[in-house]
Formats: C-alpha cells, sequence, structure tokens
C-alpha cells in the first residue's frame, strides 16, 4: 500500500476531474489517499458550485467527488 498526496491548485474543470479521478482510483485500489486544495483550487470546495460539467472526455467532477467523500478521503483546505 502506498501513500498519494493530490494537490490541485486551478480553478479548472479538466484539472479537478482528473485530480478527483485519480484519488478515487488510487483509494480504490487500496492505497492512502489525501487532497489538498491550494489557490484557487479551494473553489472547489463551494458545495453550491455545479460538479456536473462535463470534461472533453465526457466525466465530470461529480462522476468521483461523492466517492472520496463517501468514503471519508481528507480533503484539505
Amino acid at each position: 500500500m502506498a501513500n498519494f498526496l493530490f494537490v490541485l491548485s486551478r480553478d479548472e474543470n479538466d484539472a479537478a476531474t482528473r485530480c478527483f479521478q485519480f484519488a478515487k482510483i488510487a483509494h480504490s485500489q487500496g492505497h492512502k489517499v489525501d487532497v489538498f486544495l491550494i489557490d484557487s483550487g479551494v473553489l472547489w470546495a463551494d458545495k453550491t458550485r455545479d460538479t456536473t460539467v462535463k470534461t472533453t472526455t465526457g466525466d465530470s467532477v461529480s462522476d468521483y467527488l461523492p466517492y472520496l467523500v463517501e468514503n471519508e478521503i481528507p480533503i484539505y483546505v
């Protein structure tokens, strides 16, 4: 088991989607995961934000973030 630290520093949908996707993948494979939101990335802590905006690959933050919340993955702001 490895430890993963994901840092999101941008307020960009594609960057956020990948960050949360990789965090979900790592955790689902049994690794310890922590996520830090810094700089403009802290805007993703807004619970009223629309997380359903699709990326160019057709997925969105809402495809991954609920898993992280349900599995109590630490997300630091």
